[in-house]
Parts: structure tokens; C-alpha cells; sequence
């Protein structure tokens, strides 16, 4: 058996803020592990993601999006209070208006995160290989 390795990829710019929206695009992730650290400008995501740095793979592996330097942080069509809700990751997209960033997280059912930032600051970390197929998130 090969061995595994867990990966991280940090971007700092829109065109590689696409890359790390191809790897997480139909990533699962529960309400609750969606955090905003207002005071540490730190916006968390845990996600469940498929591998698709092997084609055909059905390996399944948690990662964590950091997004860094966040002013703020706005929802639509994501209800609050439903924690046990799960997100279904699409894509994320990437505006700029006059000095600043527009992160957008768009999620299944129209759900969406914006993000206000001055620049773009992002980490996609491989935390564990989830290697049993009857997991589910």
C-alpha cells in the first residue's frame, strides 16, 4: 500500500483561492464546525472532502480552511440555529471592490458566507485519511 501524505496548500491570491475550490468543491461540512474568531480576524471551516488528487479516488479526508485577516463575516439562507445542519461546499469565488476582497462560500440549497478582507490569506490543511467507507459525516 502506498503511503499517505496529508497536505498543505496556502494561497495569497484569487488564482489560487480556485485551486483550493476545486479540491473542496462537494466537501460536507457540519454547521457547528463553522467558526468566525472575530477578535483573531480567523474565519475555521472542518471539512469532510473527497481526495481528487487521485482520479476515481473515493478516499474521503478531513481538512481544515483557514482564511485569515477576516473584518467580517455575513450569511444568507444558512439557518443559525440548526448546528447538526449539513453544508454541501460548491465553490468559492473571489471579488475585489476598490481596496478590498469579497471571499464568497457558496453551499447547496443557495446557502452562502461572504467574507470582507483587505487581502487574501487562505490554508487548506489535510488532517486525517478517513478510510472506512460506511463513515459518514
Amino acid at each position: 500500500m502506498a503511503e499517505k501524505f496529508l497536505k498543505k496548500i496556502i494561497t495569497q491570491n484569487k488564482d489560487d483561492l480556485r485551486i483550493i475550490s476545486a479540491l473542496c468543491s462537494e466537501a460536507k461540512i457540519k454547521q457547528s464546525d463553522i467558526k468566525f474568531l472575530k477578535e483573531n480576524k480567523i474565519f475555521l471551516l472542518s471539512l469532510q472532502r473527497q481526495n481528487k488528487e487521485i482520479s476515481n479516488s473515493k478516499e474521503k479526508i478531513n481538512s481544515i480552511l483557514k482564511f485569515e485577516f477576516i473584518d467580517k463575516s455575513m450569511s444568507k439562507n444558512i439557518n443559525q440555529k440548526n448546528k447538526e445542519n449539513i453544508l454541501e461546499l460548491l465553490a468559492i469565488e473571489t471579488y475585489k471592490k476598490e481596496n478590498n476582497y469579497e471571499i464568497i462560500l457558496l453551499f447547496s440549497n443557495n446557502g452562502i458566507i461572504t467574507l470582507f478582507c483587505e487581502i487574501i490569506e487562505c490554508t487548506l490543511e489535510d488532517v486525517k485519511v478517513i478510510n472506512d467507507k460506511n463513515f459518514k459525516l
